[in-house]
């Protein structure tokens, strides 16, 4: 099979392409001969283990439960150690979660505002 003319050059190893320009075959590589090196029917089955994920596994996403920043860490704590109902500790907590996931860290900010509603009312 390796003595075969190219099918797309035609044996020339050169194709003209737009304006007349001439390129060296996408198909033989120049040689004209067409190769044994590239099947005809080309396998695009997906062979990485990475692939082969159980469903249940994709729908078992673990939800984040604690800040992943030192900034986060931090004021997390901080709230956890107040003296608020469980309600407003696991809905700050939360909010610092989110809030590291859309701003990649706690600011100054965000930091006095949290700790403005952690604080006991006089």
């Amino acid at each position: 099979m390796n003595g075969d003319t190219c099918a797309v050059c035609g044996g020339e190893g050169r194709i003209k392409g737009a304006w007349n320009r001439t390129t060296s075959c996408p198909a033989c590589h120049g040689s004209g001969r067409r190769g044994d090196m590239e099947p005809l029917i080309r396998d695009v089955t997906k062979t990485k283990p990475s692939h082969h994920i159980n469903a249940n596994e994709k729908k078992a996403d673990k939800k984040q439960t604690w800040p992943s920043t030192s900034e986060g860490v931090a004021l997390a704590t901080q709230v956890r150690d107040s003296g608020c109902p469980d309600e407003t500790k696991d809905r700050l907590i939360r909010e610092i979660i989110e809030y590291e996931g859309s701003h990649g860290l706690c600011t100054k900010t965000f930091s006095r505002k949290v700790r403005k509603q952690i604080r006991p009312t006089t």
